[in-house]
């Protein structure tokens, strides 16, 4: 059986993200029905200070449209998908540290060879000894039937400096990101945090 996640950027109508991320896992969590939390992730850079980040799984059609009924909740723009090499169950994250999501823009017939080689590239990225980094996801979209379409790379970095020394991975693993990158057309970054409680 398919896994089933979906993206969803939310954007509140306060200062703060907070108040959402509680309302949605406490006192209003009702309102998603039967869906499961596989992360809610604030922003380090690239989402305001008032968005959150709630990737959910499971039962997750018009999960916007539930999120939306959320209070203080002014926009949500969902992106529904479904995992190519990871994750492979619905196991919520919980190791606290940088995560990082990569947006690409790709030819929906590149998604299976954009997965091949980031699975071979990851048997050397992920077992440096001079960074910490572990591959959480790559995602594509669950309706690949026009040309273009987008992908989504989740990663996990103990901080910002492992992130950084990890742009020069083993040769093994440049080589086979250098051919993903040419079949990619675009690619966006937004380093995020773990909520915890």
């Amino acid at each position: 059986m398919a896994l089933n996640f979906a993206y969803s950027r939310v954007q509140t109508d306060g200062p703060s993200y907070r108040p959402v991320y509680e309302a949605i896992v406490g006192s209003e969590h009702e309102k998603l029905g039967d869906v499961g939390i596989w992360g809610a992730f604030f922003g380090l850079f690239g989402l305001g200070s008032n968005e959150l980040i709630l990737v959910t799984t499971g039962d997750i059609a018009n999960v916007d449209t539930r999120i939306g009924t959320i209070t203080s909740v002014k926009r949500v723009d969902t992106l529904y998908l479904e995992p190519t090499v990871r994750p492979t169950d619905y196991e919520p994250r919980i190791k606290e540290g940088l995560y990082v999501f990569r947006f690409f823009d790709v030819r929906n017939s590149d998604v299976d060879e954009i997965a091949r080689l980031s699975k071979t590239a990851w048997e050397t990225f992920e077992v440096s000894d001079t960074y910490q980094a572990i591959p959480q996801a790559l995602f594509c979209e669950q309706d690949r039937s026009s040309e273009f379409g987008k992908m989504l790379l989740c990663t996990w970095y103990d901080g910002l400096n492992s992130w950084q020394i990890s742009r020069t991975p083993a040769p093994e693993a440049t080589e086979n990101f250098r051919a993903r990158a040419k079949l990619t057309l675009n690619a966006t970054p937004y380093a995020t945090r773990l909520i915890v409680a």
